[in-house]
């Protein structure tokens, strides 16, 4: 079934913060100049555009705005003279939130000390609850760690969802911090620690495919890295929806104290519509400042992979902030409830490539993430609402823990998020990080794009399925993190820097032995192999957006459906029926475009595009 619309504890927040109007404000432009500069469409998102034609120009809209360089704070107190309700977001002083009306943001756009004005889009939780009844089997024989010695100990991980309700089924919840809560005046407060919650339930579920210990049922569902220091950043509500601004705050956050928290890697299991290109997204962009703030960040691919109502296979789902180029975009695989990897398969909601407006090859990988048994709160959304998926539940004292199945790239990010807190503990642990071990320097940690390739080069090809829809191919644990303590990464550039255990580029799994893809792409080129054998920028260096430094490898074809060579102008729109996934208004003939096996391009310039609002799948 289709979701409800925006919940009312949502819509009371935004009218709380409803702005006054901006008349008078001699900083910004009016109304009426806005109309008259063209240059003023091009600051707006699809979002944004779509709200400049409509007919309701009194209502409330949130929006983030981004200003001139150092015009932030100008422009902000400006706003609140005349009454609105505006705020910084995150730790970028020309980065704003701002509730206002359709007039009063059109005359923002005007204004030559904006930059930009992208709508403050609802996000929302990647997980779906669905009718079948195979359950995924352990994910560590799955994933091939059955016997693995690394448990993510010490390693940092921030899961920004809808909380964590604690139970004996985490050991370490190092950290609680919401982002939802705001103040009498209806603006967000300044997050501090607090007792942990979760009454939506998808966060705990993220964060125990993650980090369960195992403690109730003889440990048939525990989490990949049971002994991370577990942090949970609340930015969705009871219903699994929240802010963009939310989530910005909140990637933010974890930027400003990585040190201080001992923070690795952050996992982003929610997303919304592509609204505009990755280089004007202020989520995506978030996301990158992470990435060059050394942080992991790994990201869910969607669930639209499908046409909801008549199961039609289509591409260009990927949502954001699975479209940033340096984040680790994850979709789904079936296992069918085995070990064996051969019978595996992309699951029909998992949100293929490529993505909106840049035409990036996404998903990286896929992973388990089809019918994935873990905990949540008995209080929750979720858990209350969902009886039939509820497979198992212990009470200790007053505590009562339930299991509830899942399906989604929620859960395929969190299988990954924890593969990924395994591989930084084996090489920090192999290489004496912070140790200087037998008198030789300490080696610099993992960046993260050198643990995106590792997951790219040793993942499992998933036969049948072209790159737009598996990526490099399905997650391989034991691959994963044995390549990943074999890097010495003080290696010289251009010099080998591969430990004789890498050689061996195949992984022994539930009794059958399967080679590694042994291919990273790197944007839309495929990077030849046996170059990832290398130091190199790439890899090493953490400031290389993905995809940037192309100097390798081939155009990519995807199959024979999917060719492109430029990428500025390589889409027209895409619909699933009635369900718009992507759309220009402006086109001749209208907006219907054709979904099925195969991609429709047309010749309009990509920044063109508008995403429409997504239906999700519930």
């Amino acid at each position: 079934m289709f979701r409800k619309p925006l919940t009312t504890a949502l819509t009371r927040r935004a009218l709380a913060l409803a702005a006054a109007a901006l008349a008078g404000v001699s900083l910004l432009a009016t109304a009426a100049g806005a109309a008259e500069r063209p240059a003023y469409r091009a600051k707006l998102d699809g979002a944004m555009g779509r709200m400049a034609d409509g007919a309701n120009g009194a209502a409330a809209v949130p929006a983030v705005i981004q200003t001139q360089a150092g015009q932030g704070q100008a422009v902000l107190q400006a706003a609140r003279g005349r009454g609105i309700h505006a705020r910084q977001v995150g730790n970028n002083p020309d980065l704003l939130a701002v509730r206002a009306s359709r007039d009063e943001l059109l005359s923002i756009a005007a204004s030559p000390e904006i930059q930009r004005v992208s709508s403050d889009a609802v996000v929302e939780a990647h997980g779906t609850a669905t009718a079948d009844t195979t359950i995924s089997g352990h994910l560590a024989a799955t994933l091939g760690l059955v016997k693995s010695r690394w448990d993510g100990m010490n390693v940092g991980v921030v899961v920004i969802d809808s909380g964590v309700a604690a139970s004996r089924d985490f050991k370490f919840i190092t950290g609680f911090y919401d982002f939802t809560a705001v103040g009498p005046d209806g603006v967000p407060v300044t997050p501090r620690s607090s007792r942990p919650y979760d009454d939506y339930g998808h966060g705990t579920h993220v964060a125990g495919l993650i980090a369960n210990n195992g403690n109730f049922a003889e440990c048939a569902y525990r989490g990949v890295a049971p002994r991370v220091a577990l942090y949970a950043f609340k930015v969705l509500d009871r219903e699994g929806r929240g802010y963009t601004s939310d989530v910005i705050r909140a990637i933010d956050f974890a930027i400003a104290n990585k040190d201080l928290l001992w923070i690795d890697v952050i996992n982003l299991s929610l997303g919304h519509p592509v609204l505009e290109p990755a280089e004007t997204d202020p989520l995506v962009q978030a996301v990158e400042r992470a990435v060059r703030a050394g942080i992991v960040v790994v990201t869910s691919a969607g669930n639209f992979g499908r046409n909801p109502e008549t199961s039609e296979i289509g591409y260009a789902g990927i949502t954001s902030p699975g479209n940033a180029p340096s984040a680790i975009t994850v979709g789904a695989l079936n296992t069918h409830g085995t070990t064996s990897r051969g019978d595996d398969e992309v699951a029909p909601f998992s949100s293929r490539g490529p993505t909106w407006y840049n035409a990036y090859a996404k998903p990286d990988i896929v992973a388990p993430g089809s019918q994935l048994v873990s905990q949540v709160s008995t209080s929750s959304s979720l858990y209350l609402s969902n009886p039939s998926l509820v497979i198992k539940q212990a009470t200790v004292g007053d505590s009562r823990t339930a299991y509830l199945r899942l399906s989604g790239t929620s859960m395929a990010t969190g299988v990954t998020t924890g593969v990924v807190a395994l591989m930084i503990q084996a090489h920090r642990q192999t290489w004496g990080q912070g140790l200087g071990l037998f008198g030789k320097p300490a080696a610099p940690p993992l960046t993260p794009n050198t643990v995106k390739a590792i997951l790219q080069q040793t993942a499992i090809d998933v036969p049948g399925f072209d790159a737009l829809t598996q990526g490099a191919g399905g997650l391989n644990g034991e691959g994963a993190v044995r390549l990943a303590a074999s890097i010495d990464t003080r290696s010289a550039p251009g010099t080998w820097w591969l430990t004789p255990s890498a050689m061996n580029a195949t992984s022994l799994i539930g009794g059958n032995l399967y080679a590694w893809s042994s291919r990273v792409i790197w944007g839309n080129s495929l990077i030849d192999d046996g170059y990832f054998s290398l130091a190199d920028a790439a890899w090493t260096d953490r400031l290389v957006v993905w995809g940037d430094r192309i100097v390798w490898g081939s155009r990519i074809v995807w199959g024979e459906s999917v060719v492109w060579s430029d990428s500025s102008a390589w889409a027209g729109q895409l619909v699933w029926g009635e369900v718009q996934i992507g759309l220009d208004p402006g086109t001749t003939t209208g907006d219907r475009v054709i979904w099925g096996n195969r991609v429709i391009w047309g010749n309009l310039a990509a920044s063109s595009l508008a995403a429409a609002n997504l239906a999700v799948i519930q």
